[in-house]
């Protein structure tokens, strides 16, 4: 099965705190890097966690508050000075366009690579990137500005043809596309062989959503049915229910409360306040609600 994984760079709030980094992810999915969010200190942990710069191809933004994309126009810079020359891809609330290329103006206008700005409807659900392996839409969400999250979405594989079944029929190679596609198998002596015996179904495709910064929508497991593992922010514990309502956040056990609705497998918690010591209490909350829940934590990777 190819790799399809979750890098957690930072896991924290508003408010820097010598545990927690600001918002920032690397979702790595069939050798391809996507950032999400890019808080301060991006690249320090980009560093700390081995991830090549360079295979970087795009780059997500949820909002415009600070501890999700200050982080970024000192990225920028140094993908220039690294020498990169590869086009890099940023999809963000159209808000970002102007204050993005005026910093770019200033800090990054002598560099080898352009950078493609794609602005993001925050407000509806649909299908801003695709290639011949993934799609990955928008996910409106609610907070205190135009915020939305993001869902990684596999395609499905076309089934696997057994090796030993193409020996001993003689199937050719210009013929396995077609029964990858369906096909049964004609032999020689007009023996039909049907198509489920000489195929595997291949692994179900695999989703991600990462949720962050949003209050509890009641609503959001109907975007979210089916997701493999889902990112949802759990800032507070239901001790700040009241804050949470407040500045637009969620608590770990609303976040659970999405999981469990939404019926995904995993749900990871993150985006703590700094008010919090120790995020266990938080973890106890979401697990009375949804058992499989984990904390995150910098430098941890969870597969997908």
């Amino acid at each position: 099965m190819e790799p399809f994984r979750v890098h957690i760079l930072g896991c924290g709030s508003a408010l820097p705190t010598p545990r927690h980094y600001a918002s920032a992810q690397v979702v790595e999915i069939r050798g391809k890097l996507f950032l999400v969010d890019c808080g301060e200190g991006t690249q320090m942990q980009l560093r700390r966690s081995r991830i090549r710069f360079t295979k970087i191809s795009a780059v997500f933004i949820t909002h415009l508050h600070g501890d999700h994309c200050f982080g970024l126009i000192g990225m920028l810079s140094t993908f220039g000075l690294l020498g990169r020359t590869a086009r890099l891809a940023i999809y963000a609330p159209p808000e970002m366009e102007d204050i993005l290329r005026r910093q770019m103006k200033l800090f990054c206008h002598d560099f080898d690579y352009e950078v493609d700005f794609h602005a993001v409807d925050t407000t509806s659900q649909q299908v801003i990137y695709e290639d011949r392996s993934l799609t990955i839409e928008s996910i409106p969400l609610e907070h205190r500005m135009p915020c939305c999250g993001y869902l990684f979405r596999e395609k499905a594989q076309q089934p696997h043809i057994l090796r030993d079944m193409i020996d001993f029929y003689q199937i050719p190679v210009s013929q396995i596309n077609n029964i990858k596609c369906g096909a049964d198998w004609v032999t020689h002596e007009g023996e039909k062989v049907a198509n489920e015996r000489l195929v595997v179904a291949a692994e179900a495709p695999r989703s991600y959503a990462y949720c962050s910064d949003t209050r509890y929508i009641p609503t959001l497991h109907e975007r979210l049915k089916g997701v493999t593992t889902l990112y949802h922010e759990s800032t507070y514990g239901e001790d700040n229910i009241l804050l949470a309502k407040k500045y637009y956040h969620s608590t770990a056990r609303q976040a659970a409360q999405v999981a469990r609705d939404a019926g995904v497998s995993h749900l990871l918690l993150g985006h703590y306040s700094s008010r919090y010591e120790d995020e266990q209490v938080l973890l106890r909350e979401a697990q009375e609600v949804f058992p499989n829940a984990h904390l995150t934590d910098e430098q941890a990777v969870f597969d997908v």
